[in-house]
């Protein structure tokens, strides 16, 4: 199973749920992009957080050097991103893949992070509570349908907000895998707990009647 993180945002928790994700699986992990922050990655972050020895961490196709929208990044470090050159890593385990923020940053001057799913993935939005969040949330959602793409469930992030969370649901239809709270920090012991918890929940995905546009 092949599952694609993204979020509605930039800083939304993607790479906490991938961390989850993964530990839950023992799944093995890819970034595709990064750009910025090469000395503590999102890479090095997942696996700092994994307790498991199973999975493995593969290299980023590209290794940007300013943390901003990929594009802009490549095109200061003197570069340009080649969609062929972003190759899929060979595993025989769960592969989980993060995004760069949201589903239309630009990649180059005609790709977006959206145009990096490939047709068997599956997608997990991670939706962060805040004001514009369910219009970004929907607009997400309807982005994914609008490309016949998988969406495989919703983590929330932050404190609940019944009154977000439910109009989030009950409009898209789509399962809730769990939600993040705003934790004072996040190590081992906590991304752990989390994995347990969603774990049902993220296993049942590759069974699950998947929403797609119809």
């Amino acid at each position: 199973m092949k599952l694609f993180i993204t979020g509605i945002s930039t800083d939304v928790g993607k790479t906490i749920t991938a961390a989850i994700v993964v530990e839950a699986l023992e799944a093995d992990y890819w970034k595709p992009i990064q750009a910025g922050d090469l000395d503590n990655s999102d890479s090095h972050k997942v696996k700092s957080l994994l307790s498991n020895s199973k999975s493995k961490i593969f290299d980023n196709a590209y290794q940007l050097k300013t943390p901003a929208s990929p594009h802009h990044a490549a095109n200061i470090d003197g570069i340009a991103i080649d969609m062929k050159k972003i190759v899929e890593p060979k595993t025989n385990n769960h592969l989980v893949i993060e995004g760069a923020g949201g589903l239309f940053v630009p990649l180059n001057a005609a790709d977006c992070v959206i145009d990096l799913i490939q047709p068997d993935y599956k997608v997990i939005v991670v939706s962060r509570h805040y004001l514009g969040s369910i219009n970004h949330t929907l607009l997400t959602i309807e982005a994914l349908k609008n490309r016949n793409m998988t969406i495989s469930g919703i983590v929330f992030s932050g404190d609940e907000n019944q009154a977000t969370e439910s109009i989030i649901l009950n409009k898209t239809g789509i399962s809730m895998i769990g939600r993040i709270e705003n934790e004072p920090y996040f190590d081992q012991n906590v991304i752990r707990e989390y994995a347990d918890a969603f774990r049902r929940e993220i296993q049942a995905i590759e069974n699950r009647k998947e929403h797609k546009k119809i």
